[in-house]
């Protein structure tokens, strides 16, 4: 590949590849990411490759190398941890971040593709049951219709605006058919020519899909689906059109036994995908990018990078291990090998 490949670590920062995986960079001690510190986001600018975003435990970071450097945007999220962030595939100067535990569940939102932030007025739960600190797992912003985005709280539910983030609606609420309020990921399909726009809300033990605009859902046990397997973790969408996905599932968190399965279909009928090394733990995030629809990585909660070149049917293990992968990203610019020398392993 030509490119950079970026993993996100509880441990170990961002870790970078600019060879193919060949070998792989750490950065350096004076970064706004700290050595040690913890990435639990990754975003690529959709019309900038170079311009990365990270959501740290030291806030919102931007790099402007694909990843070589990052600063601290000074920022409402400063000193708290991000979990989430998305650009708005139709206008990407639309970004929105969301944090949670060990900090307190909130959205923020820019309006110039990362450079200043704004809190967003939504009332979230400082405690919850599952988890006693949420923390917003996921954002996804509808592929045809600017203003719409979505995003989901690890028991705290699921959130839509329809004017770009300035008011929410919770969408879980009883009788819709979002079965539980542990969000883990929400992808948003396009129509088409045969097909309306689908929404697709993972919780925890189900996916939960709409067709009717999010009026009402139908939710699909995982255990039912996925042999056996009930830890529902995340989706990625492969191609532009919506038709073919990627989930990723397991036993549990960390989990023992996991899966990748594959649809052609806008997510009607799964196959399970070729895995050619068994994962250590839950396969935890994807990481792709529009350039090239057949590469694709994914990252286990134990620090196993797994790679595709066929969109996802198949999957080989990277030759290095990493501490636990919290995301994972690949960007077509090459950012510069030459940042960091001392911090190659």
């Amino acid at each position: 590949m030509n490119g950079t490949i970026l993993v996100g670590t509880a441990g170990q920062g961002i870790l970078r590849s600019v060879d193919d995986g060949a070998t792989w960079h750490r950065l350096g001690l004076k970064e706004a990411i700290e050595f040690d510190g913890t990435v639990r986001a990754i975003a690529v600018d959709p019309a900038d490759p170079s311009r990365v975003l990270a959501g740290a435990d030291a806030g919102i970071c931007l790099s402007t190398d694909g990843g070589a450097h990052f600063k601290l945007v000074d920022s409402p999220a400063n000193g708290q941890t991000v979990w989430a962030l998305a650009y708005n595939p139709l206008n990407p100067k639309l970004v929105l971040a969301g944090t949670g535990a060990p900090s307190r569940a909130r959205m923020f939102r820019s309006r110039d593709g990362g450079d200043t932030w704004e809190l967003l007025d939504v009332a979230l739960p400082e405690f919850c049951a599952g988890v006693n600190r949420p923390r917003i797992l996921t954002i996804a912003f509808h592929p045809q219709r600017a203003d719409e985005a979505w995003f989901g709280v690890e028991e705290g539910g699921a959130w839509r605006s329809k004017d770009a983030g300035s008011t929410w609606e919770r969408m879980d609420s009883h009788g819709r058919g979002i079965n539980n309020s542990d969000i883990h990921a929400i992808s948003i399909l396009p129509s088409t020519a045969d097909a309306p726009a689908k929404h697709l809300v993972v919780t925890v033990n189900s996916v939960c899909e709409s067709v009717d605009d999010a009026v009402t859902f139908v939710h699909k046990p995982s255990k039912d689906r996925f042999d056996g397997m009930y830890y529902t973790r995340t989706v990625q969408q492969i191609d532009a059109g919506g038709q073919e996905l990627l989930l990723a599932i397991g036993d549990g968190t960390p989990g023992t036994r996991t899966r990748i399965y594959r649809s052609s279909d806008r997510g009607e009928t799964w196959s399970s995908t070729l895995l050619n090394s068994p994962p250590n733990s839950t396969v935890w995030a994807f990481g792709a990018h529009a350039s090239d629809q057949g590469l694709i990585f994914a990252g286990t909660k134990y620090g196993h990078l797994l790679r595709s070149t066929n969109g996802g049917r198949t999957w080989f293990k990277e030759w290095r291990d990493f501490s636990e992968i919290t995301s994972v990203a690949w960007t077509p610019f090459v950012a510069p090998v030459h940042a960091h020398p001392q911090s190659i392993n």
